[in-house]
């Protein structure tokens, strides 16, 4: 049974049950049965977030995610926290028909930044349009909706809605990076993908099927990122 399929299982065992469900069977047992459960998906949660890491857009190759496992990865960004309701982020798919238009964006870019670019440059500039089935532009909207709710709160919820559109591909068995660049900030990609007031061009998505890994970087431990106030206000102490 694949990952898929013992999530589902586990959240079937794990579903609410009326009384006549369990009518013949032990109220300890079915404790036990929902504890035991309940551990197995609090382990594969934890082995699957582990599981993830960034996968270069080279070096993933088709096949991408089909119709079924695009509802499902974003269904999932649709879990995001959103404050206010305001869905501040959006996804803009770049087809295969499409990835030509981009590819001259991005040389477009590169000779608005060094007109002494070389061909050779050019031509890895325009490569990168090319790269990995799936791709995705991230969109931010810092004007949509309540204008109290800050930039960096929407930032913050596009955040949370990619990593997980990326951990639901991870358990998909597909690979996923974000990449960036400052091409985001090019007049002609904005214009390519219409952005409007107050949109900002946050990341490119990339999902398909992995051709190699690096080996898997160092994780941090949580005393290297975590700190706790103190009650004495000259300090904050490690944890």
């Amino acid at each position: 049974m694949d990952g898929r399929g013992k999530l589902d299982r586990l959240g079937k065992e794990n579903a609410v049950t009326s009384p006549v469900d369990n009518a013949a069977v032990p109220p300890d047992a079915t404790s036990l049965d929902a504890a035991q459960a309940g551990k197995e998906l609090t382990a594969m949660v934890a082995a699957l977030m582990q599981t993830r890491q960034t996968i270069l857009p080279k070096r993933l190759a088709p096949p991408g995610p089909d119709a079924e496992q695009l509802a499902l990865i974003f269904g999932a960004a649709a879990s995001a926290p959103d404050h206010g309701q305001l869905l501040p982020w959006r996804f803009v798919l770049v087809p295969a028909d499409a990835r030509d238009r981009l590819a001259e964006v991005f040389a477009a870019a590169l000779l608005e930044r060094d007109g002494a670019a070389t061909p050779e440059q050019l031509a890895r500039a325009r490569d990168k349009a090319q790269r990995s089935p799936l791709l995705l532009l991230v969109v931010v909207d810092g004007l949509r909706g309540d204008p109290d709710i800050d930039l960096f709160e929407r930032i913050v919820s596009a955040g949370c809605a990619v990593q997980n559109m990326l951990l639901m591909a991870t358990a998909l068995g597909f690979g996923s990076a974000l990449t960036s660049g400052k091409a985001l900030k090019f007049a002609g990609l904005r214009a390519l993908f219409g952005l409007g007031d107050g949109e900002h061009a946050l990341c490119f998505t990339s999902i398909g099927t992995v051709q190699s890994r690096k080996i898997a970087r160092f994780r941090p431990a949580p005393a290297d990122f975590l700190s706790s106030l103190s009650a004495d206000e000259k300090k904050t102490t490690g944890f």
